[in-house]
């Protein structure tokens, strides 16, 4: 009796320890206090886009821990701790306006030494027409297409690490290389996530922390100086999200399940968020996923189904996600992955 309740204790305490970490994190982070609206005031937008079909079909949520992928790198990196074989995953996106989204990621767990991660991310914008403003009467211009055409893309280059502190707690971090171009300009830059998950011991209910896209400033090289007399410093989108998970109607087998999960995020650019979602597991073959992302601009309903198949010791999955940008019209997402 003695040994349970030192380990509820110590349970309670890495609970408090993780809540009280975020406060020394939030208040570096420079994100204003929630009246003030903070939309447009950071680049790097491609990398709230998250190319992960699962976790996209259950409104965008990052914690989903149960058949943990290498795609955990591109939400909570801590659940590639989960990770006990090679797994890898290719992932495409039809994004808005065209714009065609692509990642891939790989990750192995190495025994006691921990889960390492490897993950590619490029966004192709295509051919975009080249507009200029030329002088009309008085002192008004008028917008005229030249012919020519420029292109744009961003990339981002990642290696990942995540380990068991103990049976309840994980820890990760992801370390990105960062570049963005657009017709003659560009810039490069790094960034760092973190993220925690940790199981409560109360059945199934576990908590996630995660802390995204910390980096310094950076402005863009190349630009025109007749357009612009001096470069402007452009700040990360930084973003921090606590999440809740649990799983119902488990049976013996652990073969058919709901997990549902919500989490609330905070962000440098832009209003307080909440995403919710759930996945039903039917025969740990078939997946079933929903979700829904409140005070957003453009986004709400997210939809999506999964499948894994089984032969010998390896396994393959799919998955797929409709997301809803209403007058952004949808957005397709699919990944297929091999974990042997």
């Amino acid at each position: 009796m003695i040994r349970a309740l030192k380990e509820n204790m110590y349970q309670k305490s890495i609970t408090l320890i993780l809540l009280l970490s975020l406060v020394p994190l939030y208040s570096q982070s420079g994100i204003e206090p929630t009246a003030i609206e903070r939309a447009g005031q950071s680049g790097w937008q491609f990398l709230k886009i998250n190319g992960d079909p699962r976790q996209a079909s259950m409104g965008g949520v990052y914690l989903v821990n149960r058949y943990a992928n290498a795609n955990a790198v591109f939400g909570s990196p801590a659940i590639l701790a989960s990770i006990d074989r090679v797994d890898i995953q290719f992932n495409s996106v039809n994004w808005i306006a065209d714009i065609k989204y692509n990642s891939f990621s790989m990750a192995k767990r190495f025994g006691r030494l921990g889960s390492f991660a490897l993950s590619y991310v490029n966004l192709d914008y295509g051919d975009i027409p080249e507009t200029i403003h030329e002088e009309s009467q008085g002192s008004t211009t008028t917008p005229v297409i030249t012919g020519n055409y420029f292109t744009a893309s961003d990339v981002a280059i990642g290696l990942s690490f995540a380990k068991k502190i103990t049976d309840y707690l994980s820890l990760g971090g992801n370390v990105r290389y960062i570049s963005e171009k657009i017709a003659g300009t560009g810039m490069s830059n790094w960034s760092i996530d973190f993220s925690t998950l940790y199981y409560t011991g109360l059945n199934s209910l576990r908590i996630s922390i995660i802390a995204r896209n910390f980096g310094p400033d950076q402005h863009l090289v190349g630009y025109s100086e007749e357009l612009q007399s001096e470069a402007v410093d452009i700040r990360m989108p930084l973003e921090f999200r606590i999440g809740v998970a649990y799983d119902f109607f488990e049976n013996e087998n652990n073969e058919n399940y709901l997990t549902a999960v919500i989490e609330g995020k905070v962000q440098s650019d832009g209003a307080e968020k909440i995403n919710i979602g759930a996945e039903y597991v039917i025969q740990e073959m078939f997946f079933i996923r929903a979700g829904y992302r409140f005070n957003y601009d453009s986004e709400g309903l997210t939809v999506g189904l999964g499948f894994n198949y089984l032969w010998g010791k390896q396994n393959m999955t799919i998955n797929y996600a409709l997301l809803d940008f209403q007058s952004l019209k949808l957005v397709h997402m699919i990944s297929i992955g091999l974990n042997f």
